[in-house]
């Protein structure tokens, strides 16, 4: 007569104690789920160290389902326009021939990631850029998996600081 009541008891303490989490089965949330053009790292640059840009330095993020920066497989079309201000579409004209970046190899990968900054780094050469223009950069992936990721940044162009005639400086000569 008590076996029975100690089974039930057996089974539901049993019942009661704390399963182990369950292996995470989904192997596509460590896959890109978007793409950014990285806003700080993406500039325009002088790659020859003669003080004259040669081209925009483009740097490419992907993030998982978790928002953590990870690896991609597939292809980048680069497109720069010029900029147009206080535009819903701020794409101006076309500046050049589409750039194609592959990452499909082993060795795309091994020479495009920077582990530093988690990203991908793309040399886009162009001649005649302008340090103090604004253009737009555009990247569209197209990955081996099927997935299209799409995104656009408005690089901005240094301003020279202007002094307003009005102004005198605030700093004087010493009298001597």
């Amino acid at each position: 007569m008590h076996r029975p009541i100690i089974a039930l008891l057996l089974l539901a303490i049993a019942g009661c104690a704390e399963r182990p989490p369950a292996p995470l089965r989904d192997e596509a949330a460590f896959g890109p789920v978007s793409m950014r053009l990285h806003p700080v790292f993406t500039r325009i640059k002088d790659w020859t160290g003669d003080d004259v840009p040669d081209g925009i330095e483009a740097m490419v993020e992907f993030q998982d389902a978790y928002g953590d920066p990870t690896k991609a497989s597939g292809r980048i079309i680069f497109e720069l326009f010029q900029a147009k201000a206080r535009q819903p579409d701020p794409r101006g004209r076309r500046l050049a021939n589409p750039w194609i970046g592959s990452l499909l190899s082993q060795q795309d990968q091994q020479e495009r990631w920077n582990r530093a900054s988690r990203t991908y780094t793309f040399p886009l050469a162009i001649d005649r850029i302008d340090r103090r223009q604004d253009y737009v950069l555009t990247a569209q992936f197209d990955g081996t998996d099927g997935r299209r990721f799409f995104d656009r940044l408005v690089i901005e162009g240094a301003r020279t600081p202007r002094r307003d005639s009005t102004t005198a400086p605030t700093t004087r000569e010493a009298a001597r």
